[in-house]
């Protein structure tokens, strides 16, 4: 399921995709519950499509940064950060993450890993011809039989997150 030959053969990674205020990050946290009560490490790539503070300002990393910094980093005993004054590309992020069992994507629209792809609304529905690797659909309640009529993948409600979870798992399996 892992869609890449540069990730290793037993790393899982799919997509949640759909356009804003669809659900996407909603979906992302209960699928890495889900698969965190499994025992699996996972790791999460979001796409921004603007700038994002991750800093706060005053703190000593924030103004390493504004002295102009390229890369800042910060450990302590607990976690480790890595703040850098550039765009990298997924592959590049998933490089990073070679301890992970799972990668769950938000965003990344035109990338080729398996995908769920949420839809809210009639408009949302472009995305099933735009998007590539459709694992299965996850549509609001209102959209649920409109959304099945439009494609071949499986289409599940919006919140039925164990069912998205065990389908990734047969994925998994199927590898």
């Amino acid at each position: 399921m892992s869609g890449t030959p540069s990730s290793p053969a037993s790393q899982t990674i799919f997509q949640v995709v759909g356009y804003k205020n669809t659900g996407k990050t909603t979906m992302v946290c209960r699928l890495t519950e889900l698969h965190k009560q499994a025992s699996y490490s996972v790791g999460t790539i979001k796409r921004d499509a603007h700038d994002f503070q991750l800093d706060t300002p005053g703190t000593d990393t924030w103004k390493h940064q504004e002295a102009g910094a390229d890369f800042t980093a910060i450990t302590s005993s607990q976690r480790t950060a890595i703040f850098k004054q550039r765009h990298e590309p997924l592959s590049q992020l998933i490089s990073h993450m070679q301890q992970a069992d799972v990668i769950i994507i938000e965003g990344f629209k035109a990338a080729d890993y398996p995908k769920i792809v949420l839809i809210k609304t009639e408009s949302d529905l472009e995305l099933l011809e735009q998007c590539t690797n459709v694992l299965a659909v996850a549509a609001w309640p209102s959209m649920l039989a409109i959304a099945s009529a439009q494609t071949v993948s499986p289409v599940y409600s919006v919140n039925q997150y164990e069912e998205l979870y065990k389908l990734v798992q047969e994925a998994i399996t199927q590898q």
